[in-house]
């Protein structure tokens, strides 16, 4: 899909949902019409505390300001790995390449099998216990979002959860911390994460008070607000288990000319052996017939990740 630079709006429309909201029913629809029209929405009132949101960012940032490099490295993907794990930087890209100008680290936060604390930073001390905490927070969250999508589509309202992701022992949590620096003097035309959709599920996305994020509808760039309040919810190619229902959202980050962009983001996938396919109620008459072919997770990763080098080559 070609998709114009200059074709953007600041707009605040990108649905927002009130999840103290008392009338349930009014909730679920909410994020299943924003799930249906957009494939990203934003939550309120979503019980995560404000200050352990607050303590997330500041272990985060406390990591990727440390001045020793040879700390960050203590905790970097080992070269030639295959595992994501880790910390990468990216971030000193020549901007005339096309590639993604930033800084991540990965690592895992369930299912405790697939945890690997060789990538969690030593430093702040309080790194683990904060990002445990917010773990099992955002879990709640994303099990909760996954039941109103799951009943969306007339389905049980775990079908999602566990024929989708694998249930709670198998769904993989994995923890993203994107670090964007300034980018001098051109950041309006170098993006730091080209248009994508997300390989994964569905994301849970923290950032920090420097715009940057954008998604694509109706063949425009809208700008995502920021809010400390918000948390955004962004669906994944594999939420096309929903049949063609619910959207992947295309989207990407702009740089800042004066100060660096984070973000936090909790990535929920499947594990790499499950069949990704259409989840569908059947009623016997007139069932739905599906849209995509069955594969694993792991598969369409490899796919993925292969068109993208072939797009940069």
């Amino acid at each position: 899909m070609e998709v114009e630079r200059d074709q953007t709006v600041s707009s605040p429309t990108v649905p927002i949902v009130d999840l103290s909201n008392l009338d349930k029913e009014l909730v679920a629809r909410a994020v299943v019409k924003a799930s249906q029209e957009w494939g990203v929405f934003q939550v309120v009132n979503h019980e995560i505390p404000k200050e352990l949101i607050q303590s997330l960012k500041k272990v985060g940032t406390h990591f990727f300001e440390l001045s020793s490099e040879a700390e960050k490295e203590a905790v970097a993907t080992p070269a030639n790995s295959k595992d994501i794990q880790g910390y990468v930087t990216n971030s000193q890209q020549d901007v005339e390449d096309k590639v993604d100008r930033v800084d991540h680290l990965f690592h895992n936060l369930s299912p405790p099998s697939s945890i690997d604390y060789r990538y969690w930073p030593k430093n702040p001390p309080e790194y683990r216990q904060v990002n445990e905490e917010y773990a099992r927070q955002a879990k709640k969250l994303a099990e909760k979002i996954l039941g109103w999508l799951s009943e969306g589509l007339g389905l049980d309202r775990e079908a999602l959860f566990n024929q989708g992701f694998g249930g709670g022992k198998k769904a993989v949590y994995t923890m993203k911390i994107n670090y964007y620096p300034p980018c001098r003097p051109q950041a309006n035309l170098v993006l730091g994460m080209q248009p994508h959709t997300d390989i994964h599920g569905l994301t849970i996305l923290v950032p920090n008070e420097i715009p940057g994020l954008q998604v694509f509808k109706d063949d425009q760039w809208f700008d995502v607000e920021y809010n400390p309040s918000i948390i955004n919810i962004l669906m994944g190619d594999p939420i096309w288990m929903s049949n063609g229902k619910y959207k992947n959202v295309l989207h990407r980050t702009t740089l800042n000319t004066e100060k660096t962009r984070m973000s936090w983001v909790v990535l929920l996938k499947p594990p790499y052996d499950m069949v990704i396919e259409p989840l569908m109620k059947h009623t016997g008459d007139g069932d739905e017939a599906p849209k995509f072919k069955p594969i694993t997770y792991g598969e369409h990763v490899e796919r993925k990740v292969r068109d993208k080098l072939q797009k940069r080559s």
